[in-house]
């Protein structure tokens, strides 16, 4: 409304802002506000609303990887109905996975739950090792 130019704007933004200030809106907001539109909220869009990433959804998919680690985001969307690439964001950021060896597990393993999911297996190896050896196993049958 003062009839300034949107790199004059920038600065009296940036002077008052500081690095809180918008970089690169600016050049957009000026056609904007000349036309009358002095709105800050975002104007309805054409297109499909995101309804896919719901609570429910993202606990089937859960379930699903639970029941079987190696799943893949393909056979997900397929039983879930959506598409792939919403599965993958789902996966990634709302369950916090990725997938290591083939298996999906959570992004937040530290050194130490690392540590125990190595040493899990061997300890169960050498559990049953023991047990065949209190217990043979015949095979005389």
């Amino acid at each position: 409304m003062q009839g300034k130019a949107p790199k004059e704007i920038q600065a009296i933004l940036t002077e008052t802002l500081g690095k809180h200030a918008p970089l690169y809106a600016i050049k957009n907001w000026v056609p904007q506000f000349k036309c009358g539109d002095f709105s800050t909220y975002d104007t309805p869009r054409p297109g499909r609303p995101k309804t896919v990433t719901t609570l429910e959804v993202i606990d089937q998919i859960h379930e699903l990887i639970l029941e079987d680690c190696q799943i893949s985001a393909k056979p997900i969307a397929e039983q879930v109905g959506i598409s792939h690439e919403r599965v993958g964001f789902i996966i990634h950021e709302d369950l916090d996975m990725q997938k290591l060896s083939m298996k999906w597990v959570p992004k937040c393993l530290n050194a130490d739950r690392k540590r125990q999911r190595c040493q899990s297996p061997e300890q169960l190896l050498e559990f049953f090792l023991a047990q065949s050896k209190l217990f043979p196993v015949r095979r005389d049958w």
